[in-house]
């Protein structure tokens, strides 16, 4: 069953809605410690704002909803506590000199929750259903050639060209593990086989109202999860989810920074973490094919000059987030703290550079109105009113957003998007088909750049890359990013949220538990 994608929302919404978090699993090869044995039997309850879209492989959507299949499904390999990878169901993973095969190992003895054996054919099975189905996976392994099990615990994978963000995308969606005979199945979607810690309870999970999740004695890694049941129930009001937070009726979540009063210690311990999620205003027509002025630099470089960032996270978020002009994750390997002064708010400064660029008295642009800008509109107007740019907001329906933002049709829109991994977010915003990269703009530069990157092996000579990237996305103005936006975790006691926006995956793995 499809149901809705849950829009990000702003500040009160946004941040659960997009899924943030940390992982932690307690295994040799990773950095966190094992669960106490006096919580084996405890409950982790959490709410999320919408309806899971499907449980199918091909089908899952990242954000908040990973909280349900990430629970039912091994990946291929896992980010710790720090954003880092480390092994999953591949216990080993290794490249080729050039970078165009990469060939995993597999754990052995995993079974899917039905009791049969995960193996090299289940991979591969999976990883091809996913590169040729339609869904919101498939662009992930888009440069995947063929897939390879040349014996039960091996996987080779060659590639069409290197790809700097496949292993990356292996600890995500595209890493699960389906089993070959159930997930080509209607079935699927609400009734997944999978071979993760938990199996989804069909008695007690309510489509739509809550999935209850038990754990499995038999997992590889079970150690790695003090919850012997986890609930995940749907309450897409944030003040209702802070009120079940209160009565008991779950027991982790996000909470607004006006309601952090009422959960107080010794019954609460609440954690904030600085910037989970980021809005940009994407200056996606850079050619200008649809909006002229934008094709000039000076233009896109006024825009980034309109904006008083500092005052937008102390009136919009309340202080709870911090000021950027880069799209990258601060905990990342590509962010550059230095690249935040290129742009300080100058109105003035921004009506000189469109004066330059032919553009004396502005110009007019439409952009649309979604859920979760229409906090943000008014004050988008006023400042870019202030230096000449009008703007009109078209309303778009929810269930269009996604179609509306790829179409082409506008050459301005606002986001707000998880943070997440440098080579994810490399991938995203500046490849000729990142999701973001919607006029699938380029320049030989750039190209260059991504090139590079994706053939680097060397993690420290790809972080390099990666900032070179950054440094040319913000001289360029790509892209006007305004603000990064924290979040704030509150949990009942007993349970410890364990993230620090390193890794913004939304899995079980981001709690733990106290004494």
């Amino acid at each position: 069953m499809r149901i809705r994608h849950p829009h990000p929302r702003t500040r009160r919404q946004a941040l659960t809605a997009l899924g943030v978090g940390a992982v932690l699993f307690a295994s040799a090869a990773c950095d966190s410690r094992p669960a106490s044995t006096s919580a084996s039997s405890s409950t982790l309850a959490l709410s999320i704002f919408g309806t899971p879209n499907s449980l199918d492989p091909t089908q899952l959507l990242e954000g908040q909803q990973m909280y349900v299949w990430d629970s039912v499904y091994d990946t291929l390999l896992l980010q710790d506590n720090k954003g880092r990878l480390q092994p999953g169901a591949a216990r080993s993973w290794q490249y080729s000199a050039d970078a165009r095969t990469l060939t995993l190992k597999l754990r052995t003895g995993m079974k899917f929750s039905d009791g049969s054996p995960v193996d090299a054919a289940a991979v591969r099975a999976t990883l091809d259903r996913i590169r040729s189905t339609p869904g919101p996976t498939q662009g992930m392994l888009a440069s995947l050639a063929s897939v390879e099990a040349p014996d039960a615990t091996t996987v080779v994978i060659r590639l069409e060209r290197p790809d700097g963000a496949l292993l990356t995308a292996f600890s995500q969606a595209a890493g699960v593990i389906g089993d070959p005979k159930t997930m080509t199945s209607k079935s699927a979607a609400l009734q997944p086989v999978g071979s993760g810690p938990y199996t989804l309870d069909k008695g007690q999970t309510v489509n739509g109202s809550v999935y209850v999740l038990k754990r499995r004695d038999d997992y590889w890694n079970k150690a790695a999860y003090p919850f012997a049941t986890v609930k995940v129930r749907v309450i897409s009001d944030p003040t209702a989810a802070a009120n079940a937070l209160k009565a008991g009726q779950t027991n982790a979540g996000t909470v607004d920074v006006s309601q952090l009063s009422g959960f107080t210690a010794p019954a609460f311990e609440h954690k904030h973490v600085d910037a989970t999620a980021g809005a940009t205003l994407v200056l996606a027509d850079r050619k200008g094919q649809v909006l002229k002025p934008l094709a000039d630099l000076k233009v896109r470089k006024a825009v980034n000059m309109a904006f008083d960032r500092a005052k937008m996270v102390k009136q919009l978020l309340r202080d709870s987030g911090r000021p950027t002009t880069q799209i990258y994750n601060p905990k990342g390997t590509a962010y550059d703290n230095a690249l935040n002064q290129t742009y300080g708010y100058d109105p003035q400064g921004a009506k000189r550079l469109l004066a330059e660029a032919g553009y004396p008295n502005g110009f007019s642009v439409t952009m649309p109105s979604l859920v979760f800008t229409k906090t943000f509109e008014p004050t988008l107007t006023q400042a870019l009113g202030d230096i000449g740019i009008k703007v009109t907001w078209q309303p778009v329906p929810p269930q269009q957003a996604v179609s509306a933002l790829a179409s082409k049709k506008y050459p301005m829109f606002l986001v707000v998007d998880g943070l997440t991994a440098t080579p994810t977010e490399t991938r995203n915003f500046y490849s000729p088909t990142g999701y973001r990269n919607v006029f699938n703009s380029t320049d030989p530069t750039l190209t260059s750049l991504l090139a590079q990157a994706d053939r680097e092996l060397d993690p420290d000579k790809a972080a390099a890359i990666y900032r070179q990237i950054n440094k040319f996305g913000v001289d360029n103005a790509w892209y006007s990013p305004l603000f990064q936006i924290g979040s704030d975790w509150v949990t009942k006691k007993g349970i410890t949220y364990l993230g620090d926006g390193s890794s913004t995956l939304a899995t079980v793995r981001q709690f733990g538990t106290t004494a």
